[in-house]
């Protein structure tokens, strides 16, 4: 099993037990998802990554994204054990996951931007990318992503980050907490119609960040090579012209055939697919990589999906699969191609 020993340059993955706290009852977001993932992980000796705990954000780095009221309330509720909203629920150790879940990913760009290494991974719970501003919904308390994205701009400095958000559900918090800022580009690919309703291709950014917003929205039944031609031909052109200095992904493993919340059929191995574009794109760009958890309901899909990705992400081998534009990205580079050469 991998250990905690520092390994400089090793990949880094992100854990700590509140996880599995934070109690949902009889609810698709469950704590067995963690238990699940690390089980498959550990079989295969953690890929050699670097095992860490992850600290509690910081209310310094929580406000960055998130005004007090709502911190507040939402602590509230965790004590209380009152669900946000008919979706989101909580319980009194969902407070202390959801302080770690949001942590994680801020060391992580710590991390990769320090030059600690250059692939992490947080897995932890609950996800982040339905969390708006001020309001909690679809399983997700804070925006985990975005907070990480705030992070790297304020205290690091950054002026480009790169969100790709495949989560099957449209992020729609990430997309909220962004859309008038030109220093994320934000690609979500996902199913429509589906939860939580958001995402149009025409909702394109507002203001500054007009352009800066790529809503792609996927039919039910659509696979992997749908997926791979949607990110190959709209999101990489895009990604490359932006040219950010960090690349970050919303991974939810739902847009699997298995999953029980969709009706996307993406096979496990086609997060290894999406996983090895997004390395050939970081590593052309020479700029770091993080992963975050978001969703992911069948256990074993959800588990052998992140095997899958992480592998992909770590390995400097195999070119990813290339496909045809097809009429679904061709639609969409029309439709984007005033903002972008695509």
């Amino acid at each position: 099993m991998a250990g905690y020993g520092i390994r400089i340059g090793a990949p880094l993955y992100f854990r700590h037990t509140s996880s599995l706290e934070h109690d949902t009852g009889p609810h698709p977001e469950g704590p067995g998802r963690i238990p699940a993932i690390e089980r498959a992980m550990d079989a295969c000796d953690w890929l050699g990554f670097e095992l860490r705990d992850a600290p509690e954000v910081t209310m310094e780095q929580l406000l960055r994204v998130h005004p007090e009221h709502y911190i507040e309330h939402v602590r509230v509720a965790c004590e209380r054990g009152v669900a946000l909203d008919p979706d989101t629920i909580t319980s009194p150790g969902s407070w202390s996951a959801a302080l770690h879940a949001a942590g994680g990913p801020v060391v992580m760009v710590d991390a990769l931007l320090g030059g600690e290494a250059r692939l992490a991974f947080s897995g932890l719970r609950p996800p982040g990318h339905h969390a708006e501003t001020s309001t909690a919904m679809g399983f997700c308390l804070f925006g985990n992503l975005a907070v990480a994205a705030a992070h790297a701009l304020e205290l690091h400095g950054l002026e480009r980050v790169f969100v790709l958000d495949w989560d099957v559900h449209h992020g729609n918090g990430t997309n909220e907490i962004f859309k008038g800022s030109r220093e994320v580009l934000f690609a979500s690919l996902h199913q429509w119609p589906l939860y939580p309703g958001t995402g149009p291709l025409e909702d394109v950014g507002t203001g500054e960040g007009e352009g800066f917003s790529l809503n792609l929205p996927m039919p039910p039944g659509s696979g992997e090579d749908e997926w791979l031609s949607m990110v190959q031909h709209v999101v990489l052109p895009a990604a490359r012209e932006y040219t950010p200095q960090l690349v970050l992904v919303s991974a939810g493993f739902d847009a699997h055939r298995a999953d029980p919340l969709a009706n996307c059929m993406l096979e496990t191995n086609s997060f290894g697919e999406l996983a090895a574009s997004v390395r050939e794109l970081a590593g052309d760009l020479d700029v770091p990589v993080g992963v975050v958890l978001e969703g992911g309901y069948d256990l074993e899909a959800l588990s052998a999906s992140v095997v899958a990705t992480l592998a992909s992400l770590n390995d400097g081998g195999t070119p990813p699969r290339q496909v045809d534009r097809d009429e679904l990205s061709a639609r969409a580079a029309s439709a984007l191609g005033r903002y972008w050469p695509l």
